[in-house]
């Protein structure tokens, strides 16, 4: 049976000029692409999160965006070619969750995602994950020539 390997977490220390920093990698995985894997993936992660202090909504966001980014992985990236692993990194840097996916695909122009809100495409099945990631996250970039998805949410302190 095909399976993901867990990683375990390390906390890393940063100098800046302002003092240090900290942030902590939480995830650093990768795993077949297998859409069957997924949810048992996405389990493990948002558990691994649990010790972060978020709110219902946030927790909400980041498994949705997580969920998006791997399956468009597998399905459009790596063509479910099983042998070729997707690659996620969570981590959390000064009060942000920081989550990257890359494939093993040719990537892709972001630049051409159509607009599911038009209304030649309000009707289709599908075409909705980025525009749901843009809408949930408070940053998204396409890193690689659109084979790696960073998607950043910022953390409210409880101070």
């Amino acid at each position: 049976m095909e399976a993901f390997v867990p990683w375990k977490g390390k906390e890393i220390v940063m100098e800046s000029g302002e003092g240090r920093l900290k942030a902590q990698v939480i995830i650093d995985e990768s795993i077949p692409s297998r859409l069957h894997l997924v949810p048992v993936f996405i389990a493990s992660a948002v558990g691994k999160l649990g010790d972060l202090q978020m709110g219902e909504d946030t927790v909400f966001d980041l498994k949705l965006c997580l969920h998006e980014a791997v399956v468009n992985a597998i399905r459009h990236g790596n063509k479910e070619k099983s042998e070729l692993p997707v690659h996620v990194v969570i981590k959390t840097e000064n009060n942000e969750m920081i989550m990257e996916v890359t494939d093993q695909g040719k990537g892709f122009d972001f630049s051409r995602i159509p607009d599911p809100t038009t209304k030649e495409n309000i009707g289709k099945l599908h075409g909705r994950g980025v525009y749901l990631i843009q809408s949930a996250m408070d940053g998204v970039k396409f890193l690689n020539g659109g084979r790696t998805i960073k998607m950043v949410k910022a953390l409210k302190t409880n101070t």
